[in-house]
């Protein structure tokens, strides 16, 4: 085997997005043959957060390694679940001690083994340990048992997404932003073979404002007030992006973003 195909799915977002795994997981899978599926999850339990019957669910559903980001803790029944399921990634610049696993290794149905890192960024964000200095001493600690190491960054400007794929660049196979829910056109290698996205988009309702309904969101913005937010249901897709990986050397040949429209929405 000289290579490694990798499918990405972008941050799904509650039901809609689920369903849209569901239903356009198994056309993508033919068309793009992923020896693994990664997928962002922290929002798809109503839109924030995750529990262990959607992690399950997500796992019969093909995805092999779910990560996550700033919403994961927002479910507190996921706080022992993640203890015990290393398919289910926090970031991994959370202080020591937090529950569960920031990076890990699988093994895909060919034997090769795909190391994954889930990392998130302090800008605008939660004051975490850093993500630059963290994220270097995890790849390269991954790099010693496998060349293919896929980042997730999930972060909110692309200024940090792109510092981290430089800082990362020839020694992660791909660096892929998540958190932001809205899919960039800058996928390209960069020079030293790391894949890199600023954000790989959302799986979920499009007719929306960042998969949440856009009149509760105009509400907020206008009388600056709470508001409960709710998850749209029209206009679902699933984004995200494919990665070819050579082998033996762990570079990416290659980056396609994703964007599948679900015919039938409900």
């Amino acid at each position: 085997m000289e290579e490694v195909k990798v499918l990405f799915i972008g941050d799904i977002v509650g039901r809609p997005g689920r369903l849209a795994v569901r239903e356009l997981l198994p056309k993508l899978v033919g068309r793009h043959s992923p020896d693994i599926v990664i997928a962002n999850g922290e929002n798809s339990a109503g839109g924030f957060g995750i529990t262990p019957e959607i992690a399950e669910e997500l796992k019969r559903l093909q995805i092999n390694v779910i990560t996550s980001g700033n919403h994961i803790w927002d479910k507190k029944e996921i706080y022992d679940y993640i203890r015990n399921e290393p398919r289910l990634l926090r970031p991994a610049n959370y202080p020591p001690g937090a529950p569960g696993s920031g990076w890990g290794v699988f093994e895909t149905p060919s034997g090769v083994k795909v190391g994954v890192v889930n990392l998130m960024g302090r800008v605008f964000m939660e004051c975490l340990e850093c993500p630059f200095r963290a994220g270097m001493e995890i790849v390269k600690r991954l790099k010693e048992e496998t060349p293919v190491v896929i980042v997730d960054m999930h972060a909110e400007t692309t200024s940090e997404k792109t510092a981290l794929a430089w800082h990362l660049d020839g020694l992660a196979s791909a660096v892929i932003g998540t958190h932001t829910h809205v899919q960039t056109s800058d996928e390209r290698v960069l020079p030293g073979g790391t894949a890199f996205i600023n954000d790989a988009g959302m799986t979920g309702p499009t007719d929306s404002v960042i998969g949440m309904k856009k009149e509760t969101i105009l509400e907020r913005f206008l009388g600056q007030m709470p508001v409960k937010f709710d998850v749209a249901a029209k206009g679902v897709e699933l984004q995200g992006v494919a990665v070819t990986i050579g082998l033996p050397d762990g570079r990416a040949r290659s980056i396609e973003r994703i964007k599948e429209p679900l015919e039938r929405e409900g």
